[in-house]
Parts: structure tokens; C-alpha cells; sequence
């Protein structure tokens, strides 16, 4: 097919060796690349039931067929492995301009098993891999990491080749179970700690070269669609408000809503939240906007903080789930603090959802005397204090950096610890965002709103968030389309532009195959259907689908409440919409009929 190398690479970090093999072209008509791919090599790769921390858990680098073309908002790569957080699926996604580099090397995908004996470094190139001493690196920051990396291996020369690493901090390292990937210094592969696994087979760093690029079916067709679209998103209010005020708009809007969490999930509304808001952000600070390559919305906030005790303080961000993490969470009520702990958690290598959840559990835990450690909620240092000791295992760091399910179960607070599958949510509150809440429940990464980002529809009306009649449906929809994104690896905010028509169009300009929404739904579902084939053998069970008891019986001062058997409804319709049995657990790869909306697919 066109849109593909037809090269897969495989490194053993054990043996230090390395394999350039042909990718199983005949699985792309059925599965596409990025995320379909390599679910695809994944299942079949990894033996069941494998620690995440064992050399034989694989790590797959994957780009789409899109990466490098004039598609919009195709500059993102993705990595995929066996969740240390979870003990189920992984997958996560980083954008900027690095993806290109992952791209030039030449590779459908990068698969790395084995372990390392000393830190390594690796330069992957078309040719196949070099594998470097990393000795002197271990123990630096991301942002030391990344630029030191980039100066050390980069080619030599006046070569016309594309270059650059992706990175893990000392979180990683230590293996944190929610480390991330960095590139570009602040972008993050940053949910289920794929840092970790890296960090795991003692390899700091991977840097990325070359000049390849995918030959497509129609190239002349996909320059015609990138102009149009390009012209015709000039003046969508969506676009506008990305580039104008980045993902901090929602902070108000959750707040109006109702359904920003905060004090570790007791509440639906911050009375500071103006102080941490995109206005707050934009007067405070020197903001201008930032973009990855091949992308008109520039939604990143390249930020310089003015006053204070952090002036001078340079990043991309804060991003809205970030500022709900520290300020909602934590009831911090200042901007440039947030910023602060951001920053801390960049350059350590850690999720800050997760981080900002723990250190909210962390309060609360203080607060009903189940640990005697003084913090509580609004205080910056000590908070700052904590992640610097997750991130280096010391003092209590050394149970939180196992994740919230094990520091729960040790504190006795597992009552009230939020998480799915041991991935805490984003800021959106279920009790509010029903929809929001059965994506939590059914999202095989955990606790996830981009898999099918359901608060979009929810909050703009199409269908009201207490609704339960036809929620799954409409969930089915977003999900399996936004499927198709992760298999091309297009970025979420695009999800407007891109209606399944267009998916269509890009598929077909791209790859040659002859993809009509029919077409792609199958696909859709064939991923859906060997993820949840994978999490099944790695141990899944009925209950893992479920919301945290918490929530179901504590309400929200305004009333607002997702009962047990409301969730229950919705996923008996998702099951059933996706072809799985009553329980979830039988699936069926191979059927012939699948039926959605009143239509038949497959």
C-alpha cells in the first residue's frame, strides 16, 4: 500500500543487535498503521501476562501514514507497550516537530525489547540503529537530556537529514509508574508511563535521523484537500479559540459547567479558578502562540512568566489539564505557581494528571491523619517537595511513585482514591459529564477523556450530559472515528474539521485504498477489537470497567450524580454496539454483521 516504508525495525537493547524486516503489509488494509499496527504487533509480540518491567515487553515507536505529508495536524508520533501504571494496554502521543524526525528514519515501526546492561543511548537512521554509552547522561533532567543528546549524536556535516530525540527524566529513570516520554523539551507522550518501560531497559534516549518520506497515492489530491481545508477553518470559531487562548479556555468553561474537580474530587468548582483561568494566564505572563509542524491552530502556549519568584520561568503551557491538576486538585490559586510545578514536572519526566492527583490524595491523607507529613492544600513547596521525592523514590516518594492504586491500599483511603484501571481522570467530572464517564469506564488505557474526548459533544449540546438514552451510541461514533485519527496519528483538536467524509478523503489520497466510512468503521473496529483482546488476556475483568465506588455515592454540592445503574445502561449499550458479550469479555473478531445507528458494518 502507499502511505507505508514497508519497514519494520527491531532492536534488542540485550544483545545489542538489531533487524530491518518487512512490515506485514497484508495487515494493513485491515488495521492501517500508527495505532492499528502496532496493537497489531503488540498482541502478537508480547508473551501474556509479561511484567511491564521485563525485557520482554516490547516498546513500538509508531507514525502514521499522514507523518510527513501536507496533511493538518499529522506531525505526531506514538508509543505503545504494557502499562507499568495499569497492567493493561498503553498507548500515548506527542506532537511538535521531533515526529517528523521519527518519521525520516524510514520505519512503518520501531520495536525495542530486551535490556540494556548499561544506559544507552540510540541513533536510529535508515540504515538501522547505533547503540551508545549513556553513562554521563543518566541522571539529567529532560531538557539537559534532550539538548545534549541532539549535540552529541546528531550527523556531522551539511546532510539534509531531519534529527531529533525523544527522552525520559529521572522519573523514567527510577521507574515512576507514570514517567512520560519528552521531546521538543515539553511535549510528552505522557499517560500509562511509557517513560518508565523505557527507563526499565536503561535506555535515556533515542534519537531519530533521516531523509525518507512515505510515497503517497495521490500527493497532487492531498496538496488540493490541505488548501482548501486550510482556507476553510480560516474563520472557525474553534480555531480561533485554540490559537487565541489554548486549551486554559476550558477552565472556565469546566467551572461554568460545573465539573472542574477540585479538593481532591470533593467539589465541582474552584471559587479562585479566575486566578488560574487562560485570562489570568494571558495578563500575567508573556504569552504567544506556539504550533507543531503542519498545524494552523497554534493551540500551545509558549510561556514567560513577568513577576515573582519564578520570573523569567520559560515553557510550553501550562495546558488546561495541568492547571486542573495542581489549581482544582490541589487548590492552587495562582498561575505562575502552576507554572512552577509544571516546569518541576517537565524536567523530572512525570505526568502532571497523575502527579497532581497524587499530591491531592497526598493532602487528603494528611488531612484525616493517615500520614503525619506536613502539606495540605494551596501549599506550592511542599507540594513541589513531594514531586521531586516521587520522582527520586525518597521519603514518601517511595509509595507514590507505585502509583495510586498501591498507595491507597497502604494508606487505607482506597474509599476514596479516584481512578479507573489505576489511571486517574482528567478534569472532567463524571458526575456532571455522563458520557465523560462511561469513556473513563471503557477507555482500555485507564481513566482517559481522548479516546473519544466525549466532554465536546456533551458541553456543546449535541446530546445533554445526563442524558443516558443513546449516549453509547453517540460515544460509539466519536470513539470509532477518533480511532482512525490514532491510526493515521492526527491530532484530537482537529476532530471538528475532520468528519468521517474527510478521513475518507485522506485515507484514499494517501494510502490508495478505496475507504468509505464503512471501510473505516471495520477498521475502527478491528483495533477496538484486538486491544480489548489484549487487555483481556493481561487480566481484565468486568469490574475493571467500572467508576471508582466514590463516585458513585458521593454527590457534588449542586446535586449532580452518576448512579451505579445509570453506568450500568450505557455500558450494556456499549458492549452491544461493539459486538462483546453482557460482561464485555467475549468479543468477535471475525464476525460478520455489526450493527451501529441502525446500520450494518463489517
Amino acid at each position: 500500500m502507499y502511505g507505508f516504508y514497508g519497514r519494520t525495525l527491531v532492536v534488542d537493547l540485550t544483545l545489542k543487535s538489531f533487524s530491518v524486516e518487512r512490515t506485514e503489509t497484508e495487515v494493513l488494509p485491515g488495521f492501517l498503521g500508527g495505532k492499528g499496527l502496532a496493537s497489531y504487533l503488540l498482541a502478537k509480540l508480547n508473551p501474556a501476562g509479561v511484567d511491564p518491567f521485563s525485557p520482554e515487553n516490547h516498546l513500538i515507536f509508531a507514525t502514521g501514514p499522514v507523518c510527513r505529508s501536507l496533511v493538518w495536524g499529522s506531525s505526531r508520533y506514538g508509543v505503545f507497550t504494557k502499562s507499568p501504571q495499569t497492567g493493561f494496554y498503553s498507548e500515548s502521543y506527542a506532537g511538535g516537530r521531533v515526529p517528523e524526525a521519527v518519521d525520516a528514519a524510514g520505519y512503518d515501526a520501531v520495536i525495542i525489547k530486551g535490556k540494556s546492561k548499561n544506559p544507552t543511548v540510540l541513533v536510529v537512521h535508515p540504515e538501522g540503529v547505533a547503540f551508545h554509552e549513556a553513562r554521563n547522561i543518566w541522571g539529567m533532567d529532560t531538557i539537559q537530556t534532550e539538548d545534549e543528546v541532539v549535540k552529541r549524536f546528531s550527523p556531522n556535516g551539511k546532510q539534509k537529514v531531519r534529527t531529533g530525540a525523544v527522552v525520559i527524566g529521572p522519573a523514567g529513570e527510577n521507574q515512576v509508574c507514570f514517567s512520560v516520554i519528552e521531546n521538543d523539551h515539553w511535549r510528552s507522550a505522557g499517560r500509562t508511563g511509557a517513560g518508565c518501560v523505557m527507563g526499565s531497559k536503561r535506555l535515556k534516549a533515542i534519537l531519530f535521523q533521516g531523509n525518507r518520506k512515505r510515497k503517497l497515492s495521490d500527493s497532487k489530491a492531498v496538496s488540493v484537500f490541505a488548501k482548501r481545508l486550510a482556507q476553510e477553518a480560516k474563520g472557525h470559531p474553534q480555531v480561533a479559540t485554540y490559537k487565541s487562548t489554548g486549551t486554559p479556555t476550558m477552565v472556565k468553561v469546566m467551572n461554568e459547567a460545573g465539573a472542574f474537580p477540585t479538593r481532591y474530587w470533593s467539589e465541582g468548582s474552584y471559587e479562585k479558578w479566575p486566578s488560574i483561568s487562560a485570562d489570568a494566564l494571558h495578563s500575567q505572563c508573556h504569552v504567544r502562540p506556539r504550533a507543531c509542524l503542519k498545524c494552523f491552530m497554534a493551540c500551545g502556549r509558549m510561556t514567560t512568566v513577568r513577576e515573582g519568584r519564578h520570573s523569567g520561568l520559560r515553557l510550553e503551557g501550562p495546558e488546561y489539564e495541568t492547571i486542573y491538576a495542581f489549581g482544582g486538585l490541589c487548590a492552587i490559586d495562582s498561575i505562575e505557581e502552576i507554572i512552577y510545578l509544571n516546569d518541576i514536572c517537565d524536567r523530572l519526566g512525570m505526568d502532571t494528571i497523575s502527579a497532581g492527583n497524587l499530591c491531592g490524595l497526598t493532602i487528603e491523607a494528611a488531612r484525616r491523619g493517615k500520614i503525619d507529613y506536613p502539606v495540605d492544600y494551596g501549599q506550592v513547596d511542599a507540594i513541589a517537595g513531594i514531586l521531586k521525592m516521587i520522582a527520586f523514590r525518597e521519603g514518601i516518594g517511595e509509595l507514590l511513585a507505585q502509583g495510586i492504586r498501591t498507595t491507597a491500599r497502604e494508606w487505607g483511603l482506597e474509599e476514596i482514591a479516584v481512578h479507573v484501571k489505576g489511571l486517574e481522570p482528567p478534569g472532567y467530572d463524571p458526575r456532571v459529564l455522563k458520557g465523560v464517564g462511561l469513556g473513563y469506564a471503557t477507555s482500555d488505557r485507564g481513566a482517559c477523556h481522548l479516546r473519544a474526548t466525549f466532554y465536546k459533544p456533551e458541553l456543546s449540546g449535541m446530546i445533554a450530559p445526563d442524558a443516558i438514552e443513546g449516549k453509547a451510541a453517540m460515544f460509539v461514533d466519536f470513539e470509532d472515528r477518533l480511532t482512525i485519527f490514532d491510526t493515521l496519528i492526527l491530532c484530537r483538536f482537529y476532530r471538528d474539521l475532520y468528519p468521517w467524509e474527510t478521513l475518507c478523503e485522506i485515507v484514499q489520497g494517501v494510502t490508495g485504498l478505496e475507504a468509505d466510512e464503512t471501510t473505516l468503521r471495520t477498521i475502527s473496529c478491528n483495533i477496538s477489537d484486538i486491544v480489548r483482546k489484549f487487555n483481556i488476556q493481561e487480566g481484565l475483568r468486568p469490574e475493571d470497567d467500572r467508576l471508582p465506588e466514590r463516585i458513585y455515592k458521593e454527590a457534588l454540592k449542586t446535586g449532580h450524580r452518576i448512579t451505579e445503574a445509570e453506568l450500568d445502561k450505557m455500558l450494556a449499550d456499549y458492549y452491544r454496539l461493539r459486538g462483546w458479550d453482557e460482561e464485555g469479555l467475549q468479543y468477535s473478531v471475525n464476525a460478520d454483521k455489526r450493527k451501529l445507528n441502525g446500520k450494518n458494518y463489517r
